[in-house]
């Protein structure tokens, strides 16, 4: 009885495993939030994206499996100024008509002392970099958080509107937070 009825339980055991491994979780606007500063000599300005969608994936609590996809939708960017909104969403910027979306696939979290290192494909303006960010990720009961700042060089992407006039660079903060 004990033959049949170990590999049953063995069986049954790794299932389980397996089925609880890998969690996915879908993304939006309502919980990862994407804002960016730009800044130029006589000031700066707020802005981010309210529409986007994607999924994390993760194996239990292990956050250096995270796997993240969004796509992000152009034509929700704003900023703290109507004018400057409506320039931004121009062929002199973003350009949203002919690039409507930008994505991110990440591709590798390393723990790096008591932060994370994310490496992922940005693409932007129909071009894909790899970006490389410092980020605070944590496992929570039933899901995980997400927080960075950092800065990306938009001419990466050719974004080049205003160069001398505008900072080549624009910080960057993410928060994203899946599960209950």
């Amino acid at each position: 009885m004990l033959r049949i009825l170990a590999p049953v339980l063995l069986v049954g055991l790794l299932a389980s495993v397996s089925l609880a491994a890998e969690v996915t979780y879908p993304l939006n606007g309502e919980n990862t939030k994407i804002t960016f500063v730009g800044s130029k000599p006589e000031g700066k300005h707020d802005g981010g994206f309210k529409k986007l969608t994607g999924t994390a994936k993760v194996d239990g609590t292990d956050v250096t499996t995270l796997k993240v996809a969004v796509d992000i939708d152009m034509n929700s960017l704003y900023s703290d100024n109507p004018k400057l909104t409506a320039h931004l969403k121009s062929p002199d910027f973003f350009g949203v008509k002919t690039y409507p979306k930008s994505r991110f696939v990440m591709t590798k979290v390393e723990k790096s002392g008591g932060e994370y290192k994310v490496t992922g494909r940005l693409t932007m303006h129909g071009k894909t970099k790899e970006v490389s960010f410092p980020a605070k990720v944590e496992a929570t009961g039933e899901g995980f958080s997400l927080s960075s700042n950092f800065t990306i060089n938009r001419h990466d992407w050719g974004v080049s509107f205003g160069k001398g006039k505008v900072d080549d660079e624009v910080k960057m903060a993410i928060s994203l937070r899946a599960g209950k």
